[in-house]
């Protein structure tokens, strides 16, 4: 066999070689990425908060637009904020033992209400204080 033929058939063995790696690379991240789809659909992130005040730390977050689906759209933004929250959190219930949210729409339309202000002044000050000495202890570093 001629050198010109056999360097011809190197290179196409090579760059089959290349392109296979190409898409072992691309399956085996696309299987990463599953196993973390499949580790973060299955487990939920935990909360120190009863149901009322883990519902009023993400409406604020929420209605202050800090965290959002949907900016232009208030409705959407709220049904879609809840149905995250209520797939991938906790809440420390009775005992503080965590218990799954299965509807959060109840404790939302209470952040919202002006019967409630209070709870959620409250709960605002707690939360105020908390960063507060957050920042202390950062000031002190």
């Amino acid at each position: 066999m001629k050198s010109g033929k056999l360097i011809k058939y190197l290179n196409v063995i090579v760059k089959f070689d290349e392109r296979l790696r190409l898409v072992e690379n691309l399956i085996s991240v696309s299987d990463r990425e599953n196993k973390m789809q499949s580790i973060s659909s299955n487990e939920k992130c935990k909360s120190c908060y009863n149901k009322i005040d883990f519902a009023q730390l993400f409406y604020v977050l929420m209605d202050e637009g800090l965290l959002f689906f949907d900016a232009t759209d208030k409705k959407s933004n709220r049904s879609k904020f809840q149905f995250f929250l209520e797939n991938n959190f906790t809440y420390s219930g009775d005992a503080g033992i965590q218990s799954k949210i299965k509807s959060i729409s109840r404790q939302f339309s209470e952040c919202k209400g002006y019967i409630y202000k209070e709870k959620q002044i409250t709960f605002l000050d707690e939360l105020i204080t908390r960063i507060q000495e957050r920042k202390k202890r950062l000031e002190s570093w």
